[in-house]
């Protein structure tokens, strides 16, 4: 499975971005898929996570009520809308998924699979 993540940007402190991850190769095999995002100087953090049928998903507590995941398996594609940004929402943001999980998870070494990371910039 291949990940591409895309949708990054720089934007205002309030303001939405809504980043996309296209999938594929063996897409069937992915069950959870998630974001994490890591910011400079600091290490890799959960974000949110959905599982293939769409009605299971956590969320990092940080970004309830601001972010909001969704996936289109049709299109192999899962979503982040982000609104309300912050300045220390500011990192890189990267997709993932697992082939082996059925529910969302939070562990990042749970994870099989990895995009290249999108940067998103929140200016105050």
């Amino acid at each position: 499975v291949q990940l591409q993540a895309s949708g990054g940007g720089l934007v205002q402190a309030g303001g939405s971005l809504r980043l996309s991850c296209a999938a594929s190769g063996r897409t069937f095999s992915m069950r959870v898929m998630g974001w994490f995002r890591q910011a400079p100087g600091k290490e890799r953090e959960f974000v949110a996570a959905i599982s293939r049928s769409g009605n299971s998903i956590d969320y990092a507590d940080f970004v309830k009520g601001r972010f909001t995941i969704s996936r289109d398996n049709a299109k192999n594609t899962e979503y982040l809308q982000m609104n309300s940004l912050k300045p220390e929402d500011t990192a890189v943001y990267y997709c993932a998924a697992s082939g082996t999980n059925y529910r969302p998870t939070a562990e990042a070494n749970e994870y099989d699979h990895w995009g290249q990371g999108t940067l998103v910039t929140v200016s105050s």
